[in-house]
C-alpha cells in the first residue's frame, strides 16, 4: 500500500524562514569557531617568537650592570627595613673623585631611592685583597651645608653624617661632620668638603683623634633643585652627593684569618647597616635610613614580571647549584570554561605544541651564571580559553537575539498567518451556508499591526458574505414559493387540456404531456437550474430513426420550419427518455433557427455503430467563437446580450443535463458554413 506524500508547498516560506534563522545561528557558531581556530594558530606562532624575544629580553637585563648586581647579591629570604652593602661588580670605588664614584654608582644600579629627595648605594668590592671596606654614596636635598670650624669641640653645630654597622655582633658607630673646604682643591662651583669620621664615642670630645681609615667626601651643587629661586634665597635647597669609605674590623680581621679568604662573605646580607644626615642643631634629620623609606633596587625576583603562565626560569652558577627558579604567574581572576577549554585544545593547528627550552651564559666579574628558560606553547590554550569564554558572552548574546528574533517572527506572525490560512481555507473548502459562515471568527487576531488588519478585513468580508448567503436564501426561498405557485396554476389548464386533447393519435396530446413533465420537474425547485438537474428520467429502448422523423416533421408546430431528416430509413434502438430527448432536440433547433441563414434548412443526420447512435444538427450562419464553444452549454450564457429574443441561456444547459442523465454526451463545433451540434446516445 503506498502512503499518500504529504505536500509542502504550504509549508515552503515557513521552512525557508526557519532555515535562514538556523543559518544564522550555525554562521555565527562557526564563525566564532573559525576565528577561535584562527587566534589559536597564531598566538602558537606569536607563542614561539615571544619566547625568544623573552630569553633575549632576559640575557640583555642580566647583562647590564643591575642586572650583574643582582646576579652577584641573590635575594635574602625576607628583605628587611636595614640596608644590606651589596656586593659591587668592581674591585672598590674611587671614593675621593666625585664624579667616578657617581659614574660607577650609576653603572652598577646599587642606588636605592631614600623618601623623596634621597639616594643611597651601599656595597662592598668584589676583590678581598682591597681590604674589608664597606663603601656608602649618596646624595640629599639640603641648605647651603654650615662646615665645622677648625678647633671646634662640638660637632653639633655643623652638617654631619652618622653611621651604623651591625655585624656578627660588633656594633660600630661614626659621626662624620662637614669640614671646611680643602685650601688648593678646585671646588668647580658649589660647595666641597671632607666629612671626618669620629667614633660616636670620641666625637664632641677635646683633642678627638678621627678614625684613620674612615674616608669620606661630600659636593654641593651651587644650583637649587627648584630652577626658578635664586641660590642666595634662604629657601633654596641645593643636592648634595656624599661617598664614604668606612672601616669594618670583623671584615678586616676575616682576611687573615684562612689561607684563602671566603669573598664576599657568607652572612653579607645580614650586615646591617644605618645612615642618618643631620643639619647644625638637633632639628629633624635631612635623610634618615630608619625613618625614611627605603625603595629595593633591581632583584631577580622583578624578572617574573617577564615570564609568561607556563614558563620557567632557572638561574644556576655555571658548574654550581640552581640559586633561584621563578615561574610565570597565572592570572587567578581570570577563569575559563572547561567546556571551551576543551573545544581549544581539540582545535587543529599546524604549529607544534611542545614545549620549548632555551638556555645562555652570563658572564660576572666572580664567574659565569647559566640561564635556563623553560615554556611550554599548551599554555597558550588556557590564556585562549579564558579570551574564549569571555567572548562567548557576545556569541551567547547573538545567538539569543536570533532566537529572540525567531520567537517574534513564529509567534507574533507565523503563528497568527497559520490560523488566518487555516480558517480561510476552511471558509473555502467547508462553508455551505450561513451557519457555518457564523463559525468562523477571527476576532482574537485583531490587532494594530499588517496581520490585524488582515484579520479585521477577512472579519468583515466574512461578515458581508455571511449577510449576502442570508439573503441569497431569502431569495431562493421566495423562488421556491414563486414557482410553487406558477406550477400549481399550470397544472390545472393543463389538466383540462389532456381532457380535451388526450385521445390516442391525437397530435396535442404529445405536447401537453412534455409541458405536464416541465411543470412536475420545476414544481417544487429552488430554481431552474437545480430543477433541471434534479430531475429524474425514464429510459426505455427508443427507435432513433422514427423519433427523429417525428421531430422533424412536427417541427413547425413548435415553429421551426425548414427542418429535414437524412437516416438509414431502418429502426435503431437507443436507450434514453422519449419526453426529455425530443427536449433536447428542440432546444438545439431553436438555437439553430435563430443563428442561421435566412431561408437556410436545418439538417438532422443519424449514424448508427455498434454501441452508439450519433446524431447531427446542422445550420448555416456565423460560427461560435473558440472560446466559447464549451461555454455555451453553461446555465445563463448566451449568444445575444441581455437575453434578446427570449434567449436565457437555458436551452443548451438543459440539453447537455438532460443527455448526461441519459448517459449521452453533446458538444458543438464549427464547420464549413456553420455550426454542427453532435448527440451521442448509447444502443440498446
Amino acid at each position: 500500500m503506498a502512503w499518500p506524500v504529504p505536500s509542502l508547498q504550504p509549508y515552503r516560506q515557513r521552512i525557508l524562514l526557519r532555515a535562514a534563522f538556523l543559518s544564522l545561528a550555525a554562521a555565527t557558531v562557526g564563525l566564532a569557531i573559525s576565528v577561535l581556530q584562527q587566534e589559536k594558530q597564531l598566538s602558537y606562532q606569536s607563542y614561539a617568537q615571544s619566547f625568544r624575544k623573552t630569553q633575549d629580553q632576559l640575557g640583555a637585563t642580566l647583562r647590564h650592570p643591575t642586572g650583574q648586581l643582582a646576579l652577584l647579591n641573590p635575594p635574602a629570604a625576607a628583605p628587611g627595613s636595614e640596608l644590606h652593602p651589596l656586593l659591587l661588580p668592581f674591585p672598590a670605588l674611587d671614593f675621593d673623585d666625585q664624579y667616578k664614584v657617581q659614574q660607577a654608582v650609576a653603572m652598577s644600579g646599587c642606588l636605592a631611592q631614600v623618601g623623596e629627595h634621597g639616594s643611597i648605594c651601599t656595597g662592598i668590592g668584589n676583590n678581598p685583597w682591597a681590604g674589608g671596606f664597606i663603601y656608602v654614596a649618596g646624595t640629599f636635598d639640603s641648605a647651603q651645608l654650615v662646615p665645622h670650624p677648625k678647633r671646634e669641640v662640638s660637632v653639633d653645630q655643623a652638617h654631619r653624617v652618622v653611621l651604623k654597622v651591625a655585624m656578627r655582633g660588633a656594633q660600630y658607630h661614626w659621626i662624620a661632620p662637614f669640614e671646611q673646604p680643602v685650601e688648593g682643591v678646585e671646588s668647580r662651583g658649589g660647595m666641597q668638603g671632607r666629612l671626618t669620621g669620629f667614633t660616636a664615642a670620641d666625637a664632641g670630645r677635646p683633642n678627638a683623634r678621627p678614625v684613620r681609615d674612615f674616608r669620606g667626601w661630600i659636593w654641593q651643587s651651587p644650583v637649587c633643585t627648584d630652577a626658578a629661586m635664586p641660590p642666595d634665597d634662604a629657601r633654596c635647597r641645593h643636592s648634595t652627593f656624599f661617598s664614604v669609605r668606612l672601616p669594618v674590623g670583623v671584615l678586616q680581621d676575616a682576611l687573615f684569618d684562612k689561607a684563602r679568604p671566603v669573598w664576599p662573605p657568607e652572612d653579607l646580607d645580614k650586615i646591617g647597616v644605618h645612615l642618618a644626615v643631620l643639619g647644625p642643631g638637633d632639628g629633624a634629620p635631612l635623610l634618615d635610613t630608619a625613618r625614611d623609606r627605603v625603595a629595593p633596587g633591581f632583584r631577580l625576583t622583578d624578572l617574573r614580571a617577564q615570564l609568561l603562565p607556563g614558563e620557567t626560569l632557572r638561574i644556576s652558577k655555571t658548574g654550581g647549584p640552581e640559586l633561584l627558579r621563578l615561574e610565570g604567574a597565572a592570572d587567578s581572576t581570570a577563569t575559563a570554561s572547561p567546556l571551551l577549554a576543551r573545544l581549544v585544545r581539540r582545535l587543529p593547528v599546524t604549529a607544534s605544541d611542545a614545549p620549548l627550552t632555551g638556555s645562555m651564559v652570563i658572564a660576572t666579574p666572580l664567574g659565569n651564571y647559566t640561564l635556563e628558560l623553560h615554556g611550554d606553547a599548551r599554555s597558550v590554550n588556557q590564556n585562549l580559553s579564558v579570551v574564549a569564554t569571555r567572548v562567548s558572552w557576545f556569541v551567547g548574546a547573538m545567538l539569543g537575539a536570533l532566537l529572540l528574533a525567531w520567537l517574534v517572527v513564529e509567534v507574533g506572525i507565523i503563528r497568527r498567518i497559520t490560523a488566518l490560512t487555516r480558517r480561510a481555507d476552511s471558509v473555502a473548502q467547508t462553508v455551505k451556508g450561513s451557519s457555518e459562515l457564523a463559525q468562523q471568527d477571527f476576532s482574537d487576531l485583531r490587532g494594530q499591526d499588517e496581520l490585524g488588519v488582515l484579520a479585521r478585513c477577512l472579519q468583515d468580508l466574512l461578515r458581508r458574505v455571511r449577510e449576502d448567503a442570508e439573503r441569497e436564501a431569502i431569495r431562493a426561498e421566495q423562488e421556491r414559493d414563486m414557482w410553487h405557485a406558477v406550477g400549481h396554476e399550470i397544472m390545472s389548464p393543463l389538466q383540462s387540456l389532456m381532457a380535451l386533447h388526450g385521445a390516442e393519435g391525437n397530435q396535442s396530446k404529445r405536447y401537453i404531456e412534455r409541458m405536464q413533465q416541465a411543470v412536475r420537474i420545476l414544481y417544487g425547485s429552488a430554481s431552474p437550474s437545480e430543477a433541471f438537474q434534479s430531475s429524474a428520467m425514464q429510459l426505455e429502448d427508443v427507435d432513433l430513426d422514427a423519433f427523429l422523423q417525428s421531430v422533424a416533421a412536427n417541427a413547425s408546430c413548435a415553429g421551426i420550419a425548414g427542418v429535414c431528416y437524412d437516416g438509414p430509413g431502418a429502426a435503431v434502438m437507443v436507450r434514453a427518455d422519449e419526453h426529455a430527448l425530443e427536449d433536447v432536440i428542440t432546444h438545439i433547433l431553436q438555437n439553430a433557427a435563430r443563428h442561421r441563414e435566412a431561408g437556410s434548412t436545418i439538417r438532422i443526420t443519424l449514424e448508427a455503430g455498434e454501441r452508439n447512435a450519433a446524431v447531427g444538427i446542422h445550420n448555416q450562419g456565423m460560427p461560435i467563437a473558440e472560446e466559447m464553444l464549451d461555454k455555451v452549454f453553461e446555465y445563463g450564457v448566451s449568444s445575444q446580450d441581455g437575453g434578446a429574443a427570449g434567449s436565457r441561456g437555458q436551452g443548451l444547459f438543459v440539453a447537455k443535463t438532460y443527455m448526461a442523465k441519459m448517459g449521452g454526451t453533446i458538444a458543438a463545433h464549427n464547420v464549413a458554413g456553420g455550426v454542427a451540434f453532435t448527440l451521442n446516445l448509447q444502443r440498446s
